[in-house]
């Protein structure tokens, strides 16, 4: 049987895919139950809805298509050619809705559900595997996806839906996010093993002034705390070398290109001097953040409340020069 094209229908091939979407959407469902009994009272009973509702739903949905879907006998339909085309698009519509609603459920799941943790790079090798760690300890199938950036890098993709939470560092004050400073990294002045300051423990920032530093690139927070330190201590640093990461800034110093002030390293890296800063309150805070407003499921709620209790802590574990 040939279909027939319906005149006067209320969407047009010309229309706005999203009007289309809009119109056709809510009935899909209602559609492919009746394409698969090949009968609207069963299809009724199956999807407990009273039969004149979805009669109703399918004739809406052929005059919005413009197209007879289905041939009736009573209550006894079978679809035409362009009802069983459009059966084998809905089918995989209605396919990938259902898998998208069973992936958000399982993210959400209190017991097994997924958090997505955004941290500094210098978090990466210990703090973040031991925090993780301890929270699994009562939590042992809560899943993470991990994402290791700059500051600013990170409350871009809090903004965009695509981190749950984050630490950072400076703690941000921004009117969108809700931050909790957790604890204080001492920073250190690292210079070659071979250099005149060497031999020192204790140095002020100011005696570095005509140093060349390696240092993070802008719009990383250690590079703006770098040069807010320097400017406190009256000189803007001469930067010979920007980098992305505290351990490559670590082997620029051992090769003798300049001095840097980083946070403490996992391990003690050879060829360099890791003196302390005096004078100045040379630390950076690190804290945790996230959206505000942003409804958190269970998994993220409880992960939040770890880091929350672990104030003061964060970094044990680390270096003692990390407290």
């Amino acid at each position: 049987m040939q279909h027939q094209r319906r005149s006067q229908p209320r969407v047009s091939h010309d229309s706005d895919v999203e009007d289309i979407v809009t119109l056709l959407a809510p009935r899909l469902a209602y559609f492919a139950g009746v394409a698969r009994t090949e009968h609207v009272t069963r299809a009724a009973e199956q999807m407990r809805i009273p039969q004149s509702t979805l009669s109703r739903a399918l004739v809406r949905l052929e005059r919005d298509l413009g197209v007879d879907l289905f041939a009736r006998r009573g209550r006894t339909v079978s679809l035409t050619p362009a009802g069983r085309t459009f059966l084998g698009s809905v089918e995989r519509a209605l396919g990938e809705v259902e898998r998208a609603a069973e992936s958000v459920r399982a993210d959400a799941d209190p017991a097994s559900g997924k958090v997505a943790f955004g941290f500094l790079h210098t978090m990466g090798s210990e703090t973040v595997p031991g925090l993780i760690r301890a929270f699994r300890a009562d939590h042992p199938r809560i899943r993470f996806s991990l994402v290791q950036n700059y500051g600013e890098a990170m409350l871009e993709r809090l903004r965009a839906g695509e981190l749950d939470l984050c630490l950072t560092s400076p703690v941000p004050d921004a009117p969108d996010l809700v931050a909790r400073r957790l604890d204080e990294q001492r920073l250190r002045l690292v210079v070659p093993d071979d250099h005149r300051l060497a031999s020192r423990k204790r140095v002020r920032l100011a005696e570095t002034a005509e140093e060349a530093f390696v240092t993070l690139e802008p719009g990383y927070g250690l590079r703006r705390i770098t040069d807010d330190l320097c400017r406190e201590a009256g000189f803007k640093p001469r930067v010979a070398f920007e980098g992305e990461e505290a351990e490559t800034l670590r082997g620029l110093v051992a090769a003798g290109l300049g001095v840097a002030l980083l946070p403490p390293p996992a391990v003690p890296r050879p060829g360099v001097v890791e003196l302390t800063v005096t004078g100045q309150r040379a630390v950076r805070e690190i804290g945790v953040a996230w959206l505000d407003g942003h409804p958190d499921t269970p998994p993220v709620a409880a992960f939040k409340e770890f880091l929350l209790s672990r104030k003061g802590r964060l970094l044990a574990g680390m270096s003692p020069s990390g407290d």
